[in-house]
């Protein structure tokens, strides 16, 4: 039987942005309680970082033809899918968050409070995405130290962090609405596999006109490429081409679907 959501008193008034200050103080606060977390979510990104460019990255980088060849170009060509998936991997944290308070009974603790539903979602948003930042730059840091040389300027650097602040924010809401759909802390440890293995099937790790005509049809045509691609122009001092303007969109998209899925989830949740 589920627990009634208590009245709040007629004279008392809801301040969502102090309810969500709160809030992301009580994610944070769990992400320093466990640590282990965060080094769990990047260490996947780093083991492939590792694993590519120094079992894979001399052969593979003489096939993309570059001035240098070898282990230097394949490193600078592999970076940014390896930084998007350090995103995918700390989103991951945020639906198995999601899905410990969901599941644990804390939402119904949250009923009792005089505390603005939107908070709840907001503290985890936010909080996901200081991790999200937190994690590419230890990520980032490891793939300098392994010859990643980036020829962005400043100006291209900043464009870049904001790039990776609206796509961390896009997939942090697609993994909020995930972690209240699973069940189990289990299940929401593995609903955002996909995410992890879809730059494998993009230009993540080899060009994508090296494929076969179908996957390279899928391969061309999926988010994560296009989000590969700008951040890799960014990072490189490359032309974008229409590639920003179509990440631009489908994070746009991703974002709007996930945040709209969210919010019913909970407020259905919230009232039961």
């Amino acid at each position: 039987m589920s627990t009634p959501a208590l009245a709040a008193p007629a004279n008392l008034k809801f301040h969502p942005l102090r309810d969500s200050a709160t809030m992301l103080r009580r994610n944070l606060k769990r992400m320093l309680r466990y640590p282990s977390m965060t080094v769990q979510l990047v260490g996947m990104p780093i083991i492939f970082l590792l694993l590519f460019v120094y079992v894979f990255g001399g052969t593979m980088g003489a096939g993309l033809g570059g001035v240098g060849g070898g282990r230097a170009d394949y490193v600078n060509y592999l970076a940014p899918g390896i930084i998007l998936m350090t995103v995918t991997a700390t989103v991951q944290g945020t639906t198995i968050s999601v899905c410990m308070d969901m599941t644990e009974g804390i939402i119904a603790r949250f009923r009792t409070m005089h505390i603005a539903r939107v908070s709840v979602l907001t503290g985890h948003v936010i909080g996901s995405v200081i991790q999200a930042m937190i994690s590419l730059a230890l990520v980032i840091g490891v793939a300098l130290l392994v010859g990643f040389r980036p020829e962005a300027g400043v100006g291209a650097w900043f464009a870049t962090a904001g790039f990776l602040v609206v796509v961390s924010f896009a997939l942090v809401w697609l993994a909020v609405a995930l972690g209240q759909v699973s069940k189990t802390v289990e299940s929401a440890s593995n609903v955002l596999m996909p995410l992890m293995l879809l730059p494998f099937i993009g230009s993540g790790f080899v060009p994508t006109d090296s494929m076969p005509a179908g996957l390279r049809w899928f391969a061309e045509y999926q988010p994560f490429t296009p989000i590969i691609e700008t951040l890799r122009g960014l990072l490189m001092d490359k032309p974008l081409g229409n590639n920003a303007w179509i990440a631009l969109g489908w994070c746009a998209l991703i974002a709007l679907g996930g945040y709209l899925w969210s919010k019913r989830l909970f407020n259905r949740e919230y009232a039961g």
